[in-house]
């Protein structure tokens, strides 16, 4: 019995994937490892304009989010105290919500204390820009504004420290 469930969860499991990377807007470049960081600008909820370029040599974490999540609402204080952390050396972190009302989005970003910008995608322009299908998707890029790693689901502080690590020197922790 154990080996029909198998093939048959694998075989969902690539077509999930496929589903979620695929679109029907072919314009979105799929994005890889290494790639330039598609520039975004926008308007924070407290009406500061936030951009990639106005970031340049600063590492960020760029997360694409939904109120109804589980894995947002729950990893949500690991990024505000990782940016707490870091944010002096640089570390910024830019939230995304392309799909709630902004009231909704106010009262999430007040329950959990989000420090950071958070921008609602309102026509999809920056979800678009980097193929974003399905959420929560985290997006990290370096400072050169290159793509370094992108993560489906929910985030611990430890993949954030493989990711970012090396951009933190001691030197940056004495800071805090």
């Amino acid at each position: 019995m154990l080996k029909k469930i198998v093939p048959v969860f694998l075989l969902c499991s690539v077509l999930f994937i496929l589903a979620a990377c695929s679109g029907g807007d072919s314009a979105a470049k799929k994005l890889k490892i290494g790639d330039p960081a598609p520039d975004f600008s926008g308007t924070d909820l407290n009406g500061q304009p936030v951009s990639l370029a106005a970031y340049q040599g600063q590492p960020v974490i760029l997360r694409f989010w939904s109120t109804d999540c589980k894995f947002c609402r729950a990893d949500t204080p690991i990024f505000n105290q990782y940016f707490e952390k870091y944010k002096q050396a640089g570390l910024r972190v830019v939230y995304v919500n392309r799909h709630s009302d902004e009231a909704t989005v106010r009262r999430f970003v007040a329950d959990l204390d989000i420090g950071f910008p958070v921008l609602i995608d309102k026509d999809g322009a920056i979800s678009t820009r980097y193929n974003i299908k399905v959420e929560p998707q985290t997006i990290i890029i370096s400072p050169e504004h290159k793509i370094l790693g992108a993560m489906l689901g929910g985030v611990s502080e430890a993949e954030l420290k493989d990711i970012l690590g090396g951009y933190f020197s001691k030197d940056t922790k004495k800071q805090q």
